[in-house]
């Protein structure tokens, strides 16, 4: 399902996972009952990972929160491959892996609605197939963070 965006440029808020075109990446997205702050700190959270990614079975890094230029290395598929923090702020992330750039990570603020967010992960157009691990990964997530 592809999501739509409305007068104001926000993303439906439907809480099931959705997918909008933001120039050359598909945004996933998908609204969280937590604080955005609290939301972006797990997200952030090396250790909890392989808590909710389908992917990433283990990780490996100096860092527990990921800053800009946190390395590492994330087990995936079987294989340890390198990865690398190429920018962070308190709400948003992105990384290469294995030297290829790889997916966005961000927490979107609802104004007037402190008590939730959306957490949307940014996929290349050309990993568009990636979309489906995408979703099970922020359905995932979502459970976690509204569990605490």
């Amino acid at each position: 399902m592809f999501g739509t965006r409305d007068a104001t440029g926000n993303v439906d808020r439907d809480g099931r996972a959705s997918v909008v075109r933001e120039g050359a990446t598909l945004a996933v997205g998908r609204d969280v009952d937590a604080p955005p702050e609290r939301t972006a700190r797990a997200l952030r959270d090396t250790r909890r990972w392989p808590d909710w990614s389908p992917s990433v079975r283990d990780v490996e890094s100096a860092d527990r929160y990921v800053e800009t230029g946190t390395t590492g290395r994330v087990r995936v598929a079987g294989a340890w491959v390198p990865f690398r923090v190429t920018a962070a702020t308190r709400l948003r992330w992105d990384w290469e892996v294995a030297r290829v750039p790889a997916t966005g990570h961000r927490v979107d603020r609802y104004s007037g609605d402190p008590e939730r967010c959306r957490v949307v992960i940014e996929v290349p157009l050309i990993a568009a197939p990636y979309v489906p691990v995408c979703r099970r990964a922020l359905d995932r997530f979502a459970a976690l963070v509204e569990g605490e």
